[in-house]
């Protein structure tokens, strides 16, 4: 099965507002936008992902990206329909901070995915989503309680191993050297190199 992807990714200097008091603002947008660069990556690499769709308004992705949807504002969910409205067949929502995200990984996710017509995979906590799948349409809700809320809106939670790296994202302090230690992407890594990763 094809898939589209559909990768929305905030304006770097807005984007991981929690990591605010261990990295100053130059770092935390520079590591924002080095993570969302990686996960893109990281998708357009996957066996079956035949197009990458970047959801944006940052003019550093935008410059180094070969397909992009202007980001209409409103917040991540109101992104997340901008894209999925320029995909067609089925596509999967993937959000932008995955750094250590491996091809493979997404792949037995979409795998999976394929079985139903709405799923959805939960982050390491299993409460937040990391990844939204639909054959036809999906219904974003992303924010607090997302996975739930996703649920209940007829995706279903996949069986993903909690050690995936699909399920790493980046909120707070800790995922940074949980992300780390999985082994990050070579724009991450970079930024990580100039900051004490495992003080933050």
């Amino acid at each position: 099965m094809d898939w589209v992807v559909v990768v929305p990714v905030k304006p770097a200097g807005l984007g991981k507002s929690r990591l605010a008091g261990f990295l100053g603002p130059a770092e935390r947008a520079a590591l924002a936008r080095a993570m969302a660069l990686d996960t893109i990556e990281a998708a357009a690499a996957t066996a079956g992902v035949v197009r990458v769709l970047v959801v944006t308004a940052d003019d550093e992705v935008r410059a180094a990206v070969p397909f992009v949807v202007d980001d209409p504002g409103g917040g991540l969910n109101a992104a997340v329909r901008a894209g999925v409205a320029q995909a067609s067949g089925p596509v999967a929502v993937l959000l932008g901070d995955l750094p250590a995200l491996r091809p493979d990984d997404l792949r037995a996710a979409l795998d999976q995915a394929a079985e139903h017509a709405r799923a959805f995979v939960a982050d390491a906590e299993g409460t937040g989503t990391t990844l939204l799948t639909g054959l036809a349409d999906v219904v974003p809700r992303f924010g607090a309680g997302s996975a739930a809320a996703h649920e209940a809106h007829g995706h279903v939670r996949l069986a993903i191993p909690p050690g995936s790296t699909l399920r790493r994202d980046v909120d707070v302090p800790a995922d940074v050297a949980a992300a780390a230690a999985l082994g990050v992407g070579p724009r991450t890594a970079a930024v990580l190199s100039g900051a004490a990763v495992d003080q933050v």
